[in-house]
């Protein structure tokens, strides 16, 4: 046994193991709700048990404890209806690694399943999510501004309609597989969200996420090589966390964007991300439509990138490309990105112009808030914009998302402008 790991590496393991041992028991078992819980329940044990120390082979640990808890709740089950004959004839566990199934394929398989037309697009955008991405029901709800209860109830309802349908544990037919497609790049779409921006917790940012997320595209790149919005996806993502080192000080606090050192930001990242989307956007041909929303994205990530400073960021290009995405993919959160670009060109009256409608949609997220703060401020209403950081600050989960708002409060006040 190793020693005893450092708590974020053991939550670093546990998050990359999980979709493994999940997708090696419904493989071999099938029933996807049982062996989710039973994972669920493995995961626990061994966050409590590991913080001594590892197991030697941490992988083989948890599938022969999510083993035993699956057993052991289909013979209380049995014993429960009466099936006796069923409990007496089950194997005793495997705890042998499952073979010979490599990780990639495992991950992959497990997240078209999650995405099986029987579900709802949000069902399989929240089982996915916790299945694969290892977001928690509370990480979810935040993603899809719903209560955690709620989203709760959508996820044990997705888990029983897997089961009803009878799913297997196989990569589906081609043609499936392309009608899954969308719903598994928006999953990995929000888990680099989430670890870019922590919904909650004392950090603004979780690398562990994002390089999941990362890590995952590239596993379905390399499964989809000609799927455009698949590369526009880890252009994205690439150049988006090539931000990561210049985005908070040394004390946590968030740095925004207009005031990083760009000297931090990771050339490597920028130079691929740029050369995947430039090489998306060059291809022609027979079939071949605009741009989809995440190369879009990424052109967007790509214009920050290439600029020296701030100062030097082609906002038209910019508030174009928004502009292009919104009527492509309408959202409130594309709406809320569009007014900060229309600020940027055309004044801060016309940003805050943009958000009056936003409410209904954004009213429980901060950032509406955070935004709106940010352009009465360039407006010179600073005791509205006082009352919109206050807000905002009141409905963030994240703790240094807080202390930045708070401070802007605190900026205004020693200001006393008004």
């Amino acid at each position: 046994m190793a020693g005893p790991p450092e708590k974020s590496h053991l939550e670093d393991l546990l998050r990359t193991l999980a979709p493994q041992v999940l997708g090696a028991l419904v493989r071999r078992h099938g029933q996807f709700d049982a062996c989710e819980d039973a994972t669920q329940e493995a995961l626990i044990e061994a966050a409590l048990q590991w913080s001594s120390g590892l197991p030697d082979n941490p992988k083989a640990w948890l599938l022969s404890v999510a083993n035993r808890r699956l057993i052991d709740a289909w013979r209380s089950e049995s014993a429960r209806r009466g099936r006796e004959e069923r409990a007496a004839a089950m194997a005793p566990p495997d705890t042998s690694l499952p073979d010979p199934v490599s990780e990639a394929d495992d991950t992959l398989t497990l997240m078209f399943l999650c995405c099986h037309p029987a579900l709802s697009a949000p069902s399989q955008l929240a089982l996915t999510l916790r299945a694969v991405g290892g977001l928690t029901t509370a990480e979810i709800a935040s993603a899809f501004l719903v209560p955690e209860a709620t989203m709760g109830q959508r996820i044990s309802r997705a888990k029983q309609a897997i089961r009803k349908a009878g799913a297997r544990f196989e990569q589906p037919a081609t043609a499936e597989r392309n009608a899954r497609l969308g719903v598994v790049l928006h999953v990995l779409y929000l888990i680099f969200n989430e670890g870019y921006a922590a919904s909650s917790g004392d950090s603004l940012q979780r690398e562990d996420l994002t390089a999941e997320a990362i890590r995952l595209t590239r596993l379905l790149l390399k499964s989809v090589p000609d799927e455009p919005e698949a590369s526009g996806l880890l252009s994205l993502m690439l150049l988006t966390d090539s931000r990561r080192a210049a985005r908070t000080l040394p004390d946590g606090m968030p740095v925004p964007l207009a005031d990083q050192d760009r000297r931090l930001w990771n050339r490597g990242q920028i130079e691929e991300g740029i050369a995947r989307l430039s090489s998306v956007l060059g291809r022609s041909g027979p079939g071949r439509g605009a741009p989809g929303p995440y190369q879009l994205q990424a052109a967007i990530a790509a214009v920050h990138a290439e600029a020296a400073s701030d100062a030097e960021t082609d906002w038209p290009q910019i508030l174009a490309l928004y502009t292009v995405l919104e009527a492509l993919a309408p959202s409130p959160v594309v709406t809320l990105n569009r007014a900060v670009a229309v600020a940027r060109v055309e004044g801060p009256a016309a940003g805050l112009a943009l958000l009056d409608g936003l409410d209904s949609s954004l009213g429980k997220s901060h950032r509406l808030d955070s935004v709106r703060g940010h352009l009465l401020e360039l407006s010179g209403s600073f005791r509205d914009a006082r009352s919109a950081y206050v807000a905002a600050a009141g409905k963030t989960g994240s703790l240094q998302e807080r202390r930045y708002l708070l401070g802007k409060v605190a900026d205004l006040d020693s200001r006393g402008t008004w």
